[in-house]
């Protein structure tokens, strides 16, 4: 009886031996991470020049992700930015799938992204454009059980953006980013954003302008004619203008000369180089501040708010010399008496008396005259320039918003 007992414990220990020899030797078994990367590579069966549902009746869906690093600068003259992004693609290559008990993902060298198909993107939008390569390219590649390929870059680019300028400097730009397969149609790929958080913006910070929390991600389509439908996605990106610079450097200034314009009115009329030299000074002034505001622009055929404003500056500024040019003639009117002859036989002629101080009376009513238009004009000026910023911001600012004028 012990003997059949003890026999039975070594039959156990034998049997756990096996299980555990067998265990052991289907572990050791498993491919290394290397190995099990140049056997899904292999050219035997894996071709990196295919996409991978080629031989399909449906295209490859890729998922696109954007996360915005930075944004460099918005040139109105070039209508362009500067933008870096970490571009990440999602698909699924069921070439790629593996099991391992260990292994969830590889990740691949520099080097190996090459030996694996990627979808052949492009910005259409884009005029110059760099991959990061210090120290080294910036690319990563992830293959996951399933087949589902990860591929993420950093990209430096500078894109076109077609900006209306308007309502310049009081306006608000829309610039596309639109992304697109470049030889791949519809049948082959397609592509889709990521169902949470498509574009990512960190807080950026802009020295003129300031952009939403959030940003409007579209898909889209690109006819090439016989070339085929292509698939594209589009992001807007909005950037709302700081207006304080321009109420520092360009409103305020163009008020205050223009208020110094009237001035004059409050001189007197016989100051006549001191009103000349006021109202000389201040529509060159004008001027110069007109030309230098437009300088960083564009030459658009519309016109922009800033026009508006330094024309009409201008105007008021220019309209207070010809004030003075007018009153100046007004003022200076049978400045001078009857002396002569000729000049007794034409006051005769009309009937009037040729007392010379009939003259120096009718220069005194002229005077009284050109008096009466500078106090006119010191209420109807400012008064029309106060009604014309009313109108001007409320159009600018609540009408005009989307650039229809």
């Amino acid at each position: 009886m012990r003997w059949m007992h003890t026999t039975e414990k070594l039959l156990w220990k034998m049997i756990l031996m096996v299980v555990l020899c067998f265990q052991f030797y289907h572990s050791s078994g498993e491919l290394s991470r290397h190995e099990l990367i140049h056997q899904l590579i292999d050219e035997s069966h894996y071709d990196p020049l295919i996409a991978p549902n080629y031989e399909d009746d449906f295209p490859t869906n890729i998922s696109v992700q954007m996360l915005i690093k930075n944004i460099h600068s918005l040139d109105e003259l070039h209508m362009d930015f500067s933008v870096d992004i970490i571009f990440r693609q999602r698909w699924t290559d069921k070439r790629l799938k593996f099991n391992h008990s260990t292994v969830r993902v590889l990740e691949l060298d520099q080097k190996m992204i090459e030996r694996i198909w990627v979808p052949d993107s492009f910005f259409p939008q884009e005029k110059r454009a760099e991959i990061h390569d210090v120290t080294v390219p910036n690319r990563l590649l992830h293959i996951y059980r399933n087949g589902t390929v990860f591929y993420s870059m950093r990209i430096e680019m500078t894109l076109s953006c077609a900006m209306a300028l308007q309502n310049y400097p009081l306006d608000r730009q829309v610039c596309p980013v639109s992304i697109e397969s470049y030889s791949y149609t519809r049948e082959n790929i397609d592509f889709y954003w990521e169902r949470h958080n498509p574009v990512l913006i960190p807080s950026i910070s802009l020295p003129q302008f300031t952009m939403p929390d959030t940003v409007k991600t579209s898909a889209c389509s690109t006819e090439y004619g016989e070339v085929g439908d292509f698939a594209c996605l589009l992001v807007e990106l909005q950037f709302d203008r700081n207006t304080g610079y321009y109420i520092a450097q360009i409103f305020i200034p163009s008020i205050l000369i223009v208020i110094l314009s009237w001035v004059s009115f409050w001189v007197d009329i016989d100051a006549i180089p001191a009103r000349v030299s006021l109202g000389v000074l201040t529509v060159l002034t004008m001027t110069t501040q007109s030309s230098g505001a437009r300088s960083a622009l564009p030459r658009v055929s519309y016109i922009k708010a800033i026009d508006v404003w330094m024309a009409v500056c201008l105007t008021f500024v220019f309209m207070a010399l010809l004030e003075f040019a007018y009153i100046n003639v007004v003022s200076r009117r049978n400045s001078k008496p009857i002396r002569t002859a000729s000049q007794c036989d034409k006051a005769l002629n009309k009937g009037t008396s040729p007392s010379p101080m009939m003259p120096i009376l009718r220069h005194i009513d002229f005077i009284k005259r050109a008096r009466q238009v500078d106090k006119v004009a010191r209420v109807v000026f400012p008064l029309i320039f106060f009604l014309f910023n009313i109108g001007f911001w409320v159009f600018y600012l609540s009408i005009n918003t989307d650039n229809k004028f």
